[in-house]
């Protein structure tokens, strides 16, 4: 479906729900990093894509009185009603009513006070995979509060409203950059991010031929033992070691003098960050200059450092990326990489678009072959953020 098409479908299922046509309808896209993975809490670069997958909203005036807001899920995940009148609370970890709620409690915090309304939730963003379905929840709660509040929100403070909402009600202490994309994305453009400055930067994408092809595992292995806070620690250690506020101001050389005086896992650890940073603005200059080949060096490089020195791949994510390998630029593969926190989920492939249905069947088959586990693919150029398409 277009986001057009969308947006209808999500009308007629709140028709369906509520026995009424919605008022105000927003959408907000998923994401996926296309580099500068783990580089986020080192104030370092990224640079996410939005993509065409998008959670929609559709909402009316309530009929439960002023200070009521009801919410529904298209996925049959139950209703929740809200007393406006009384301080707002996060549900048990986990519930998905955190991610809308977080929201509304953001515009009451900053004295927006919506009327009571009902609202349907609709999405094809796919959950759990790591393409941030949280953020496009909680963006598009925030799009559509700006219509029915008339109060209308700077680009950054939306998304750092969106974010606290993730740490406060849904317990999550995420980076900034997946609500950064979703309501920052633009048509035709990657979205390179200083996570020190919170200063977003458009990357043009404009070659036709080209899209990012997204491959899910369909895997996620549970760890023991906090791997992700470890890594964290371990990036503050080796920042601590160089005398550096955050790996964001170190250099390879700075750190390559160091070693004798850190752990090697340390090392290794600081090692990916410093050259991830590096490679993050190398990708983004050569996506400006349609430097394809030089795109899919720095992708695969960037796997490597996240398999070997930050351990955060596993064996489904690698068979994926050398099965892109053996497809190679004749194949109509540019580079594929890991993306996302790691340990499964999914992987990122840039690809000539008159090959996609060619690659992805060879992919399927391979890793099917290699796991005997199906994976889910789908292709996306870079899609447009937040948007309010009725009001």
């Amino acid at each position: 479906m277009t986001l057009q098409e969308l947006g209808r479908h999500t009308a007629e299922q709140f028709a369906k729900s509520y026995g009424c046509q919605p008022q105000w309808i927003a959408a907000a896209p998923g994401r996926v990093n296309v580099i500068g993975e783990h580089t986020d809490y080192n104030d370092g670069f990224v640079l996410p894509m939005a993509i065409d997958r998008y959670t929609v909203i559709a909402a009316a005036p309530g009929r439960n009185g002023a200070g009521t807001v009801r919410l529904r899920s298209s996925l049959g995940d139950g209703e929740i009603s809200l007393d406006l009148t009384r301080p707002l609370k996060a549900e048990p970890k986990g519930a998905w009513s955190n991610y809308p709620v977080g929201v509304i409690a953001g515009f009451l915090a900053r004295g927006a006070q919506p009327a009571g309304f009902d609202a349907l939730i609709h999405s094809t963003v796919p959950l759990g995979s790591g393409l941030s379905s949280s953020a496009a929840l909680e963006v598009s709660t925030a799009t559509v509060l700006e219509a029915i509040t008339g109060r209308k929100l700077e680009p950054v403070d939306k998304a750092l409203l969106c974010q606290k909402a993730e740490h406060d009600y849904a317990g999550m202490p995420c980076g900034i950059m997946d609500q950064f994309i979703s309501v920052m994305g633009r048509q035709d453009h990657l979205l390179l991010i200083d996570c020190r400055s919170r200063q977003p930067e458009l990357v043009p994408m404009t070659d036709p031929t080209k899209a990012l092809l997204i491959i899910n595992t369909n895997v996620k292995h549970e760890l023991t033992g906090g791997e992700y806070a470890k890594r964290r620690a371990q990036c503050e250690q080796a920042a601590t070691v160089l005398g550096l506020a955050s790996l964001r101001d170190a250099t390879a050389d700075m750190l390559l003098r160091a070693r004798g005086r850190m752990a090697e896992v340390v090392f290794r650890r600081a090692r990916h960050v410093i050259s991830e940073i590096e490679r993050t603005l190398h990708a983004a200059e050569a996506v400006r200059a349609s430097n394809w080949p030089t795109v899919g060096q720095l992708m695969y490089a960037s796997h490597d450092s996240l398999r070997d020195d930050y351990e955060v791949s596993c064996p489904e994510l690698d068979a994926i990326v050398e099965a892109a390998l053996a497809i190679g630029p004749k194949g109509g593969m540019i580079g594929c990489r890991m993306t996302g926190g790691g340990f499964g989920g999914c992987a990122v492939a840039m690809v000539n678009a008159d090959r996609v249905p060619a690659i992805s069947d060879l992919i399927a088959s391979e890793y099917e072959r290699r796991t005997n586990i199906k994976a889910t693919l789908f292709v996306s150029r870079p899609a447009p953020g937040a948007t309010l398409l009725q009001s």
